[in-house]
């Protein structure tokens, strides 16, 4: 075999074997649209979890409407999203938000615009809990982009008595 003709042929084999071997598992070109499919268990009970589906729409800039359906819950939120590494977390808005932490969105961010000021190596969930949240403040869920799950634990009360149920499920 000439040796020109043997470069090329193991520079194209090179070529194809790490082509054929990289992980194309990038999960800022997954999302996080679609239909999860799982469970929902309650915190006030020791039943087994009963079935549900959660439905997740992106309706505008890292804003999602969630849609949770069971016979036990048929529940819509509207949550902020924000990734972080293999995850995208998942927070209140809006009223909810303001009634849960005590003030409303984006008035404990620093100037710059919302994620225009992300310091070197700061996600932009580390950066929305740096300017938004003071430690021990809760969240309630978010996805896990590897395994293709979400989970989200709903804040309920029965009369005086406070309870949630907490779905898990897998994208369909």
């Amino acid at each position: 075999m000439k040796p020109i003709t043997f470069i090329n042929l193991c520079a194209a084999l090179a070529l194809f074997v790490l082509t054929a071997c990289s992980k194309n598992e990038d999960t800022s070109e997954q999302t996080i649209t679609g239909t999860y499919v799982g469970t929902l268990k309650s915190s006030a009970s020791t039943t087994t979890p009963i079935a549900a589906t959660a439905t997740v729409v992106e309706t505008g800039d890292l804003e999602i409407e969630l849609h949770c359906l069971s016979d036990e819950l048929d529940t819509t939120l509207v949550l902020k999203y924000y990734h972080n590494d293999d995850s995208i977390m998942v927070c209140l808005t809006g009223d909810d938000f303001e009634h849960m932490y005590g003030h409303m969105l984006g008035q404990g961010h620093m100037m710059g615009g919302m994620m225009g000021d992300l310091s070197d190596g700061e996600t932009e969930w580390m950066h929305h809990l740096n300017d938004e949240h003071q430690d021990g403040d809760e969240h309630f869920g978010g996805f896990d982009m590897q395994h293709h799950t979400f989970g989200y634990r709903f804040e309920m009360m029965d009369g005086d008595m406070p309870y949630n149920l907490t779905f898990q499920g897998v994208k369909e």
